[in-house]
């Protein structure tokens, strides 16, 4: 049955329970390791974990599963049927939280650490048969509105996660307690909205998993080459992940050091962020006209590079003044500039990557569609590790943040003009775009 809209699919069955089950699942992530960067950071303190680098720390241990099971969760993910595969990642999910719950409760933060690694596992394991599900259910001109309704809840769920898990954490003495609450009540709904997932045919039942992950990724990265128009593709996500990183990364130093404001500051950026990624994602649909659209990826692309320029140079002669608050920040008409640059950067970002998801999944064999997508997985997590160790080097050769959101802008549009070099279909698709629209 295809929809009207993209709206519409979260009233039907093959879609709406699995949206809500992802929707679920990241908001649980970021709810988990928000609070417990905060409790690490001020609450539970201990010296073998210096507080500065706590949030490395963290995010590191929440990546590094990506790396190490994506191959074989790929694997999964083709051989099972994705619906079974959903559910048994949020009973894993239960059982963690549980366990973290003991964690919270006891103050262990060797086994709230164990638990961030595990939620990454969930995660990873998680991932292949997400995007391995849409192209099962929806058709080839509903791919577009679908992959921006994940994006634009995925970013939405973060948002929410961060937020919650920042206040229920600090409540004072009550704090663990709610986070426990909030983490099992959300892993149960997550577990609920699962068991609604349709069930379809596993894409290669046949197919022998190799435990090997060095040897499976290699293969996974080997599969994804045999079609250069979706290896090139999966660089180019990865790209956007690098790209989004840095300034993920990068807001709360660029607020207390740039924009001179305090930690609302920071998460008033946040917000913008992800709600420009959210609308960018759901614009594509209706842009597109329900079309697998690629042309649309080179207006992303111009949209990161010529924002994050302009991040630099709405910053450049902003005068040192006391930390400020939300409302002192946006009393003065020169920070509206900088909080623009960041929405329209961010709306760019999500017209950049949901075509790009899009096109993946139509034109991997279902068969291998599973592994494909393991084998960006692994791209993504290669390329925001890198990004944290680049921008790490920049800034400690005495860069400041807004320089370095000026060379990011400028690295993008040369990898975007390569990307576009050795992929012509997206230009050309871009200037028929713009003539029809025209």
């Amino acid at each position: 049955m295809r929809s009207p809209n993209q709206f519409s699919l979260l009233g039907q069955r093959r879609f709406a329970p699995f949206f809500w089950t992802q929707f679920l699942g990241a908001g649980n992530d970021n709810l988990f390791k928000f609070a417990v960067t905060v409790l690490v950071t001020y609450q539970l303190s201990v010296d073998w974990l210096p507080t500065q680098l706590a949030g490395l720390v963290i995010g590191a241990l929440f990546i590094l599963p990506f790396l190490l099971l994506s191959a074989t969760s790929g694997q999964i993910a083709d051989k099972f049927d994705l619906a079974r595969i959903m559910r048994w990642v949020k009973n894993l999910e239960i059982a963690i939280m549980a366990l973290a719950a003991v964690g919270l409760l006891s103050g262990q933060v060797v086994v709230l650490l164990a638990c961030i690694f595990l939620m990454g596992t969930h995660s990873a394991l998680f991932g292949p048969a997400k995007f391995a599900y849409l192209p099962q259910v929806l058709d080839d001109n509903e791919l577009t509105g679908g992959n921006g309704m994940v994006e634009m809840g995925t970013f939405v769920s973060i948002l929410l996660g961060n937020v919650a898990g920042g206040l229920l954490i600090s409540v004072p003495n009550i704090g663990a307690t709610l986070t426990c609450m909030a983490c099992l009540s959300l892993a149960v709904l997550g577990r609920v909205c699962a068991g609604f997932v349709p069930s379809h045919k596993a894409s290669d039942a046949g197919l022998q998993i190799n435990w090997n992950p060095l040897s499976e990724t290699w293969r996974n990265l080997m599969l994804a080459r045999q079609d250069l128009v979706v290896f090139r593709s999966l660089l180019g996500i990865s790209w956007m992940w690098f790209f989004g990183a840095v300034f993920l990364s990068q807001f709360p130093s660029f607020a207390k050091d740039s924009l001179h404001g305090n930690a609302q500051v920071a998460s008033l950026m946040l917000v913008v962020f992800s709600l420009g990624v959210g609308l960018g994602a759901l614009c594509c649909e209706r842009l597109s006209g329900q079309q697998l659209e690629i042309g649309l990826v080179p207006l992303g692309a111009l949209g990161m590079s010529v924002f994050a320029v302009d991040v630099y140079f709405s910053t450049h002669a902003l005068p040192a003044v006391a930390l400020m608050g939300v409302s002192e920040f946006l009393s003065q008409t020169q920070h509206w500039r900088v909080l623009l640059d960041l929405f329209l950067l961010s709306l760019s970002v999500g017209i950049f990557s949901v075509p790009m998801y899009a096109l993946i999944q139509s034109r991997s064999l279902a068969t291998h569609r599973a592994r494909i997508i393991a084998a960006n997985n692994i791209l993504n997590a290669l390329f925001m590790i890198a990004s944290a160790l680049i921008a790490g080097s920049m800034l400690s050769a005495g860069l400041s943040t807004p320089e370095v959101f000026l060379w990011l802008g400028l690295a993008n549009a040369v990898v975007s003009a390569a990307v576009f070099a050795y992929v012509p279909d997206y230009l050309i698709r871009c200037k028929a775009w713009l003539t029809t629209w025209g």
